[in-house]
């Protein structure tokens, strides 16, 4: 940059930092936006920097005002995403988009508006969120965590005042509307419960006593797939719901996962840290992440990812820390079993004694349509619930309801976590951190410092359920269910059954910090959204309780080839951010490591007729990379076999617990689903005109404003680090969109100057607007497997060509 250039740009910060330094109160003073009356935004502003990419490095000289100039500039990128999922929080989705349609599924499992608008309005009805509001720190949020979700409404309204939408998902909408702080907490409510009551959303909302009918004044025409009104005893069976549950719960089946990798001092060029987080994350709607920088000078400064509606940086780093997050396997909530009281379906029994349910009735605005009122039923132990989702239904019977257990409902402190770590300087202040507020409801933390130190801990929000409860409480049900998938189904008549609480622990009823799985200071720490067995396969974690997740059992090709790559990293040793960078691309498919030779080999005997099919894969250079010529074949045979045929059958040499990683292997070439699944591969892309060897990013791409943009990576059966989960649409050229995948990376290490070096990518950019010049520039970097150097300190900020410097106000 030529000195004049710079020198302009320096004179403009400086004088947009002496503006809003001097507009600034000496310190925010609280107003009504606790209350849920909408913020006052008076006396409330901030200095943004924009630099490349659309990222906002934002200034502010106290958490009001940083919240202040976080929802404005989130508001500026996100309007519509965010403007609908307040419209969700509100439970007003049916008054809008009507009854029946699906939500985008960020904030909860709902499956129709209806649904989703009876859960959320019944928590606003309760006052559930203003109560934990109310409740004083560390169990309830910080005053600074209050402060930050005052301004952000605050900015969030202030966009909407002074600017016009020009995005067509809801330019003109009547349904995009101010919001207050409270709304921004009943986001973060969502958040927190998405594991917990956010999966049960449609279970609870249909629950039924039996032959129950629909009280005066209110609406039954809705047929629940969930309600049961028969006063049947029948039960679920427990082998099929332990089936259920563990598919409910496994990681491979679910929407959202990760990678991250922290690296020691033992294994670096200089002996610090070095971290790689790959969270796997929806590619649209209210759970994408949105990039900035946060800074409160001489408290705060801090650069990352922020799910969209939450005022901190949720996966980030600082001058001294880095840290990442990866789904974790615990199972954040519990079912009891309730025994009812003789001819009182609402009533169930508790030491003999009858204790009456808690009748909500809720009232939800339909469009074209009359209000809709239906009744929810609450225990001691939470919702009564008809199941979670509908492959494991919960049948309220005559004799028999199931309440679920979410202790997340009483946890508002995952912001209070992400700003500690925001202002941690060690690996140690992260641990510190996640002590003192146990905020985190369904994460592993990995992270790593500038001293060296790495951290792996699976520090969540658990129900308290030991191993010893979990034998001497469970139910018949809760035997098949919690040693398959750690849900558990305790006897809710036994008050000795209850819970407990650990003497460390933040809120009654969950597991206190000391239980929970911790490793420090190895070469490297893992993790694949296994559970925290192998977060460093040489010191393999254990004596952790059930909920948390397994131990000794067969890992995920997504672990297995994690493990492989940074191990082999971690010996070479002399590692930099470079080496972080690569392996984010090198797009190895472990599957084709492993089964792609034996396919080829026995395919000409499976299909003799068919040599192409066997020359294909046997040519395939076991990459999802663009340009790899095969992939597409064996991705469509893998997901047909592994479809079709059970994970322990897909191998001759079967899992061992002494060789996690390397086993099972060997394919099992001669069942009959091997060759149906090669020959429907090949007939299925011929039908669609696609060359068996076509390059894969000739047909995996995603299309934004009418530009076809080829991606890499590939899906969780194939164990690709670069996950990406499509959507197959053979009539519109293969796959066509990506719903899930690598979303927001981060490679970051420190040099021993006061910058981190830090490399950042996102993939689906920063704005979902499609007029917006950040709507695809970021994708566009991501095809070409580019990185954005990432501008920290402040001489990086200035030396942007690209800067452009807003001073916003109230």
């Amino acid at each position: 940059m030529h000195l004049r250039t710079r020198l302009k740009h320096l004179a403009l910060t400086g004088a947009a930092l002496a503006v809003v330094t001097a507009s600034l109160p000496g310190a925010a003073a609280a107003d009504s936006g606790d209350r849920g009356d909408r913020p006052s935004d008076r006396g409330l502003s901030a200095v943004i920097r924009y630099t490349e990419y659309g990222i906002p490095h934002i200034v502010a000289r106290d958490y009001a005002n940083l919240g202040f100039g976080t929802g404005w500039a989130q508001a500026a990128d996100q309007v519509c995403v965010l403007a609908d999922g307040f419209l969700t929080v509100n439970g007003e989705r049916s008054r809008y988009f009507g009854p029946d349609a699906a939500p985008d599924g960020s904030l909860s499992s709902a499956g129709t508006n209806l649904s989703s608008d009876l859960y959320f309005r019944g928590v606003k009805d309760a006052g559930t969120v203003e109560d934990l509001l109310a409740t004083p720190a560390p169990a309830g949020p910080s005053r600074d965590l209050k402060e930050l979700m005052r301004g952000w409404a605050a900015g969030y309204n202030a966009w909407l005042r002074k600017n016009r939408i020009t995005d067509p998902a809801c330019a003109d909408a009547d349904w995009v509307r101010p919001v207050t702080a409270l709304d921004v907490a009943r986001r973060g409510f969502a958040v927190s419960v998405l594991g917990g009551q956010g999966r049960a959303v449609d279970g609870i909302t249909a629950a039924r006593p039996p032959a129950s009918p629909p009280a005066a004044g209110t609406d039954s025409s809705d047929a629940a797939p969930l309600a049961v009104t028969a006063a049947s005893d029948a039960v679920p069976d427990p082998d099929d719901a332990a089936e259920a549950a563990r598919e409910l719960f496994a990681p491979e089946n679910a929407t959202m996962g990760s990678n991250a990798v922290a690296f020691s001092g033992a294994t670096t060029a200089n002996g610090r840290g070095l971290l790689l987080g790959n969270p796997h994350y929806p590619w649209q709607g209210g759970r994408r992440f949105w990039q900035s920088q946060q800074t409160i000078p001489g408290e705060l400064n801090v650069s990352g990812a922020s799910l969209l509606g939450t005022a901190v940086v949720n996966i980030g780093f600082n001058d001294k820390v880095a840290w990442s997050h990866t789904v974790a396997t615990g199972v954040p909530l519990s079912l009891h079993q309730l025994t009812l009281a003789p001819g009182d379906p609402t009533a169930y029994l508790l030491d003999g004694k009858p204790e009456r349910m808690t009748p909500r009735a809720v009232t939800v605005a339909v469009k074209d349509g009359a209000p809709v009122t239906r009744t929810q039923w609450w225990t001691r132990y939470g919702p009564v619930v008809g199941g979670l989702g509908a492959q494991l239904p919960l049948p309220w019977t005559a004799t028999t309801a199931y309440a679920l257990n979410d202790p997340n409902a009483a946890n508002l402190r995952g912001s209070d976590t992400a700003l500690g770590f925001g202002r941690a300087r060690s690996t140690q202040d992260v641990v510190d951190t996640l002590k003192r507020t146990q905020g985190l409801p369904w994460v592993n933390t990995i992270a790593a410092d500038s001293a060296g130190h790495s951290l792996f801990t699976q520090s969540q929000v658990l129900p308290r359920i030991t191993d010893e409860l979990a034998a001497r409480c469970s139910t018949p049900l809760g035997r098949a269910t919690y040693p398959a998938s750690g849900v558990a189904v305790l006897d809710g008549s036994r008050s000795d059954c209850a819970l407990g609480s650990d003497p460390d622990a933040v809120q009654p009823g969950v597991f206190g910090p000391a239980r929970m799985p911790v490793l420090r200071d190895t070469p490297y720490v893992e993790n694949s959204n296994d559970s925290a067995w192998l977060a460093n396969a040489d010191r393999p974690l254990t004596g952790y309780e059930r909920i948390f997740g397994t131990v000794a059992t067969p890992r995920s090709l997504r672990t297995r080839g994690g493990i492989e790559d940074v191990a082999a990293m971690a010996d070479r040793g002399r590692l930099t951010v470079a080496d972080l960078q690569r392996q984010q691309f090198a797009n190895r498919a472990p599957a084709g490591d492993m089964a792609a030779a034996d396919a080829a080999k026995a395919c000409a005997s499976a299909l003799p007729e068919d040599p192409e099919v066997c020359r294909v894969i046997g040519d395939w250079d076991r990459t999802v990379n663009t340009d790899s010529r095969g992939a597409l074949l064996f991705d469509r045979f893998w997901r047909k076999f592994t479809g079709t045929v059970k994970p322990a059958d897909q191998w001759k040499v079967p899992f061992s617990a002494a060789d996690p990683v390397r086993t099972p292997n060997t394919l099992n070439t001669g069942l009959p689903e091997f060759g149906k699944a090669l020959a429907a591969a090949a007939a299925e892309l011929r039908a669609a005109g696609i060359a068996l060897d076509a390059p894969l990013g000739a047909h995996q791409f995603v299309v934004r404003n009418g530009e076809r943009i080829p991606v890499s990576g590939g899906t969780e059966s194939l164990g690709i680090w670069n996950k990406a989960e499509p959507v197959w649409n053979a009539a519109g050229g293969g796959y066509v969109e990506v719903a899930h995948g690598t979303s927001h990376v981060q490679a970051v290490g420190w040099d021993g100057s006061r910058c981190p070096v830090a490399r950042t990518l996102l993939s689906y950019s920063q704005s979902s607007n499609p007029a917006s010049p950040h709507y695809s520039d970021q994708t566009r970097l991501f095809a070409g497997e580019r990185w954005v150097t990432s501008r920290f300190c402040e001489k990086d900020i200035l030396r942007s060509p690209t800067l452009k410097v807003e001073v916003v106000r109230g």
